[in-house]
């Protein structure tokens, strides 16, 4: 896909890996509409030259809000990037029932909800994406973050039969499975990290190249080994 023209619709644009794919799409000419929570970052990639809208989409009215800011402004590439990680471990004491109620929200149920808002307007464009970031761990999980893996591999199936069901349309349905990253989400996380414009850059290649599936960095490790071995590769994550 030609990125120069095409309006871009991407959640969690004001930090991390959204950020530097939001810088990298607007240098390809793409027209970026991102959206975040948080005011002070939102006003910085205002100054950057971006529309920048604020939407918290931890619950249904934070979706029809964006839903209705964005009103029927033409749209050929959906991203949804914007995720939360929810502290879910028992061995830490009793988990907060509200924040993985948003968890869950904001990571499946969210972009479940734009798809089924944006798909009949992507529809009518000649050529359209639609790109959900899930994560290496939608693969295999790491013990203490359960919520967060369930989600992401929740998306993952609903992005597996998204495709196969629009396989005859205008629109490619990507999935993007980034590795840990050096983001905000992932302070104190000992793991290697890769640089969030790396990550960025994988998937800004993988939407031109037309690619369904983009394992970035480890998780092309990981991917094979559980194509081989699917409880060593649970066992390799498990551990974290």
């Amino acid at each position: 896909m030609d990125l120069n023209d095409k309006n871009v619709l991407l959640t969690g644009g004001s930090a991390g890996i959204g950020r530097e794919m939001a810088r990298q799409l607007q240098a390809k000419g793409a027209r970026v509409i991102l959206t975040g929570r948080d005011p002070a970052r939102l006003d910085s990639m205002r100054a950057e030259g971006f529309e920048a809208l604020t939407a918290d989409l931890s619950n249904a009215a934070g979706v029809d809000a964006l839903l209705a800011l964005l009103g029927d402004r033409p749209l050929d590439v959906l991203i949804n990037n914007a995720g939360q990680l929810v502290d879910h471990d028992f061995r830490k004491g009793a988990p907060d029932a509200d924040a993985a109620d948003e968890g869950i929200y904001a990571n499946l149920t969210a972009p479940i909800r734009l798809i089924t808002a944006l798909v009949p307007r992507l529809r009518g464009r000649p050529q359209a994406a639609i790109v959900n970031v899930t994560s290496g761990l939608a693969i295999a999980p790491a013990a203490r973050q359960p919520v967060y893996c369930a989600t992401k591999a929740g998306l993952r199936f609903y992005t597996l039969a998204l495709r196969e069901q629009l396989k005859d349309t205008s629109i490619q349905v990507i999935e993007a499975l980034p590795p840990v990253v050096d983001t905000q989400m992932n302070d104190g996380n000992p793991m290697k990290k890769m640089p969030a414009e790396e990550c960025a850059r994988q998937i800004v290649a993988a939407i031109e190249q037309q690619r369904d599936e983009a394992n970035i960095g480890m998780t092309r490790a990981l991917r094979m080994v559980e194509s081989i071995a699917p409880s060593l590769a649970r066992r390799m994550t498990l551990r974290f």
